[in-house]
């Protein structure tokens, strides 16, 4: 029995590429290396300034109506969880506490989905019985949504 499979350093050398990633995926895992280059450049002189000039700036690259939203969930989060230090994690706005991402914004625009996603890792304290969700479909923000977000941000760092 012959193995058809071709090993990745075979498909690499013909030139074919995997589809296990998009292109957007793959663009998101790039920023993720800078992110840590750069962390592991600034050191110790790291501070919640750089992090949230880094967020600040990837907000700004969004298209609308993603920057918007982005920048109202920023301040949303900031007022809410101000222990929360901004940093960007893939390319997107994070806050984490003691250095663990509690949950972050996707803009639509990122992977090219029909809504942004606001999520929490498993750092955050959301714990509802044996299931409980950990993102959060946007497509706009009200007055209801914002309040909704506050109190799980609250209840991620509790």
């Amino acid at each position: 029995m012959t193995d058809t499979r071709k090993t990745a350093e075979s498909t690499a050398a013909s030139g074919t590429e995997s589809q296990a990633f998009t292109e957007e995926e793959r663009a998101a895992m790039r920023e993720r290396a800078q992110e840590q280059k750069a962390a592991a450049r600034r050191g110790s002189r790291a501070s919640k300034a750089d992090g949230e000039r880094d967020v600040l700036a990837k907000i700004a690259e969004m298209a609308e109506p993603d920057r918007t939203m982005a920048e109202r969930l920023h301040a949303i989060i900031k007022a809410s969880a101000p222990d929360l230090s901004p940093r960007t994690w893939y390319g997107m706005p994070a806050y984490a506490k003691d250095g663990k991402v509690v949950c972050f914004f996707q803009s639509a625009g990122k992977f090219k989905t029909r809504y942004a996603t606001l999520g929490f890792n498993d750092s955050a304290h959301l714990d509802e019985g044996n299931m409980w969700p950990t993102a959060f479909a946007l497509k706009e923000l009200t007055d209801a949504e914002e309040e909704r977000i506050s109190a799980l941000v609250q209840k991620a760092v509790s």
